[in-house]
């Protein structure tokens, strides 16, 4: 008998190809006719055009729109204190993000928080509720890595560097809208990289001690459509089929996490990109690699259905071996996909092993270091993080 669990599920979801054309319709459905919204893009989606083309949408449907995008990298408490600055000044009763991970962070944190007259920071790490009526929240994915879209975490760092989150339901989307046709833009590097941090997501919740059969349903299923479409996905970017069952898979990751959380990858990942802004998805990916086999052997059974998942036959060979094979097939998919391995693009080595375990064993990653599969000590975290600087 499973043990005793909660899971609290996402809002509503909508998918299908061109379906952002149908925004204005559902900015109406959630805050009325002729919502006052707050747009939330990054520079990269402005530059594309993606950002004024969901003014325009919202403009047909009699929506008074403003935009954000003064994002660059990753999400600061900074950019979100902005965009909720802006969001009072505008008086919008709705918050539209749309890009990857670092946009829809800003979008939920800033209609987090806007009816309030506190900062991000104040809110970091669960430090004091977040305020309890947020601004309504659609959000646009235009990667398929991060799953923000379906989850009640936002993650930002301080002007130190310093990643930090905040969570709660009232980060949580109205509606998450997944066109992949937006995605096909997104560089072959981009692809794998956020790609694989949704196999990331949802390798660990299916793993993690805080897994249960609802997030392992998601898990897995997310697993199986990432391992059979990402490769196509890099190789063949207009691939609308591959786009779209990436874009599943990185929703249902995030519904997976939301529930279960992460683990040790994540704790690691994270403190790769305290100190060399390595990308969340490429951090990850190589962090869960090096320590794959290694969670494996303390969580067999777990493990081997993840080695399922990802296309392993199991021709009956028990779950030690099967795991075992999976974490390979895993290393596998990475090479497939072109992730690469060395950290010496960001200047990172031994040299740096200890800070990164020093980070990995702050405050902020606590919560992922204890729902790993397998308890994790400083040697162990030691191990690790040198595995992943040799590479």
């Amino acid at each position: 008998m499973p043990t005793p669990f909660f899971a609290t599920l996402a809002g509503s979801i909508a998918y299908g190809a061109g379906r952002l054309d149908g925004l204005g319709d559902d900015v109406t459905a959630r805050a009325g006719a002729g919502a006052r919204v707050l747009v939330v893009g990054d520079a990269g989606m402005a530059r594309l055009g993606l950002v004024e083309r969901v003014r325009e949408i919202l403009a047909r449907s009699g929506h008074a729109a403003v935009t954000f995008a003064d994002l660059a990298g990753e999400p600061t408490d900074a950019a979100i204190d902005a965009a909720a600055a802006l969001a009072r000044q505008h008086g919008a009763g709705l918050v539209v993000g749309i890009g990857g991970g670092s946009a829809l962070d800003t979008a939920k944190l800033a209609a987090g928080i806007a009816p309030a007259d506190r900062p991000a920071l104040a809110y970091g790490l669960c430090a004091i509720p977040l305020p309890a009526k947020p601004l309504r929240k659609i959000l646009v994915p235009t990667t398929a890595g991060t799953g923000s879209e379906t989850t009640r975490t936002s993650v930002f760092a301080d002007s130190t560097g310093r990643k930090l989150w905040a969570w709660g339901d009232e980060l949580r989307a109205d509606l998450s809208l997944l066109d992949p046709a937006l995605a096909v833009e997104l560089p072959r590097h981009l692809t794998a990289a956020t790609g694989v941090d949704a196999l990331v997501h949802a390798i660990e919740a299916a793993t993690v001690k805080r897994a249960n059969p609802v997030a392992t349903a998601f898990a897995l299923e997310a697993i199986r459509l990432g391992a059979a479409h990402l490769p196509r996905a890099v190789d063949r970017p207009d691939d609308i089929a591959a786009r779209g069952a990436m874009a599943i898979a990185a929703a249902l990751a995030g519904l997976a996490i939301d529930i279960a959380g992460t683990g040790i990858a994540h704790a690691i990942g994270h403190a790769l990109g305290t100190i060399a802004k390595v990308h969340h998805g490429r951090a990850v990916g190589l962090c869960l690699r090096a320590a794959l086999a290694w969670n494996a052997e303390a969580a067999p059974e777990s493990h081997a259905a993840v080695a399922r998942a990802l296309g392993v036959a199991d021709h009956g060979q028990g779950n030690a071996a099967l795991a075992a094979a999976g974490a390979a097939a895993y290393a596998a998919l990475l090479d497939r996909a072109g992730l690469p391995l060395s950290l010496a693009d960001h200047g990172l080595g031994a040299k740096d092993a200890a800070r990164l375990v020093q980070i990995s064993m702050d405050a902020e990653n606590a919560p992922m270091r204890d729902n790993n599969a397998r308890a994790v000590g400083g040697g162990d975290m030691a191990r690790l993080a040198h595995a992943v600087l040799a590479a």
